[in-house]
């Protein structure tokens, strides 16, 4: 499998020459004519060349545009196929169907605060009212002031000084 997507990235990059070496050779061809033009008439100024490159390299993507256009669309569509049909049906890439048995995801973000059964009856009757594990834990939420300079809560004030 690795080796399907090495062979596309490698046609990626050589579709990417082919849409810009036509470009880049009309370029230097472009300036290699206008340099010898200066070298012969003695005008030694550099932004005589700036304007034939840019309508050369123009001229070019214009006429060569919509077959740049479907050699990407090749690559794209040979990409969609890759994605959706050929890598899901590859046995390496394919998870194993039970394989949820084996991991425990959130493992550590997922502790249970709630462990009595008493809690989450009283939970699951009065939604809404979620009780804490430590009532001293527990922090009144109240917005800063508003006025120009704010004054910190209590719970912001325990953020800054890092408590």
């Amino acid at each position: 499998m690795l080796e399907v997507l090495l062979e596309y990235m490698a046609k990626g990059f050589l579709i990417m020459l082919a849409i810009s070496m036509p470009c880049v050779l009309v370029a230097a061809g472009i300036g290699l004519v206008v340099g010898i033009l200066q070298a012969v008439t003695q005008v030694q100024e550099q932004t005589i060349a700036a304007a034939p490159k840019i309508l050369g390299v123009f001229l070019v993507i214009i006429i060569g545009g919509m077959g740049f256009i479907k050699l990407l669309t090749n690559l794209f569509q040979e990409g969609v196929v890759l994605a959706f049909n050929t890598v899901p049906k590859s046995d390496t890439y394919v998870l194993d169907s039970n394989y949820h048995k084996y991991t425990v995801p959130f493992a550590t973000e997922m502790q249970d605060r709630f462990k009595d059964p008493d809690t989450l009856e009283y939970i699951m009757k009065h939604p809404g009212k979620v009780p804490y594990i430590d009532k001293y834990k527990r922090e009144k939420y109240t917005p800063a002031q508003k006025t120009p300079m704010p004054k910190p809560d209590i719970i912001e004030t325990k953020k800054i000084m890092g408590r």
